[in-house]
């Protein structure tokens, strides 16, 4: 039986191509891909997932991070309907009808798959899957390798999120042992959260008190530390501090938007555009840094109404940039996903490395 040929692209096809943007469930905090909530046990996860769900179906801001609004699925299965009810009448006066939840499900290789293709498949819009917790999921085994069954359970559940282009957030445990570094705290082997686009700790400084820090990190984000405080009216992680300082609008999208609010649209090479982008940002750009700043930006872009495509012609590469006739009217998220012709599909895959043990033991039940 022959091999299936290896699909790649070359260094400048792949440097030079317009790919759609990663779609933002939650903007610069949850990307489309797997991804982990750890904290310690009735450290309030529940409550920050609940509200999450929420705020995801509602369309409305987590914090300051805008949302993308779409159908969610809960599983929340350390729960029941009567808990859930209670929890969401404490936080909200109202509940959207694609908000779902589920408090029995099966386990992973034994049907758990099927279960959320099924509901994906009669819920198209769906954005985000919560499953609250990762242990409810995990069939019992006798694992010779606790790294490669970590690696290979979350493996599953990252090439689903893959495929359907949708965030899942798995709500896990912290190990006992206190570390400097909080993502080592995390449950289990170095293969769940080696596996996982983004990492999420929810750690208090005081087990008694209400306030706690979010340690963020992932492969599409950048790390940032959330000081948290827990409303206890509320029953809501209220945002303290972003640990940001407050810069300026990027200038090369300002300058670009000024640009085309007047021409509406631009075709020629990078280095035409970095010319004609002087007199608006004062400066003078690089051809090479404007490009990749582009292709880095292409959500907020997308955001600003702007199309950014490129082509080949018979002497030379060329940028089309194009502008909406209202600034405002970006997309909003769930047009960005059409395939590029001939590209492989976006998504990172996973490598398993079955013989790495670096870190083994099994869950902190």
């Amino acid at each position: 039986m022959n091999p299936t040929p290896l699909t790649y692209l070359d260094g400048e096809t792949l440097m030079s191509t317009v790919l759609p943007p990663i779609r933002f469930v939650v903007d610069k905090l949850l990307p489309q891909g797997l991804h982990i909530l750890a904290g310690a046990p009735k450290v309030g996860k529940s409550w920050l997932a609940l509200w999450l769900c929420l705020c995801v179906a509602k369309g409305e801001p987590v914090w300051n991070f805008p949302t993308l609004r779409g159908g969610v699925l809960y599983l929340c299965l350390e729960d029941s309907y009567s808990r859930i009810q209670n929890r969401l009448l404490d936080i909200t006066d109202n509940a959207p009808a694609d908000l779902c939840f589920a408090t029995v499900s099966e386990k992973l290789h034994s049907g758990l798959e099927e279960q959320i293709e099924g509901f994906l498949g009669a819920h198209p819009d769906t954005a985000l899957v919560v499953i609250d917790t990762l242990q409810r999921i995990r069939a019992v085994g006798n694992e010779a390798n606790p790294y490669a069954s970590d690696y290979r359970d979350l493996g599953v559940l990252k090439e689903l999120a893959d495929r359907n282009r949708i965030a899942i957030l798995l709500i896990h445990h912290l190990r006992k042992l206190n570390d400097e570094d909080p993502m080592n705290m995390i449950s289990g082997t170095t293969g769940i959260s080696g596996a996982t686009d983004t990492n999420l700790v929810l750690k208090k400084g005081k087990r008694s008190g209400s306030a706690a820090t979010l340690y963020c990190t992932g492969r599409d984000i950048e790390y940032q530390e959330l000081a948290l405080e827990f409303d206890q009216d509320a029953h809501v992680w209220k945002l303290v501090s972003s640990g940001e300082s407050t810069e300026e609008q990027d200038k090369i999208l300002a300058s670009l938007s000024a640009f085309l609010a007047e021409r509406r649209e631009f075709t020629g090479t990078a280095t035409e555009l970095a010319e004609a982008l002087e007199p608006y940002c004062k400066e003078k750009m690089r051809p090479n840094v404007l490009m990749k700043h582009l292709l880095r930006r292409q959500e907020e872009l997308s955001r600003m109404g702007i199309a950014i495509q490129n082509r080949r012609t018979r002497d030379r590469r060329e940028l089309l940039l194009t502008r909406a006739c209202d600034g405002n009217d970006g997309s909003d998220g769930k047009n960005d996903t059409e395939p590029v012709p001939d590209l492989l599909s976006q998504p990172s895959q996973l490598s398993p490395n079955p013989t790495d043990t670096s870190d083994e033991g099994g869950a902190d039940k």
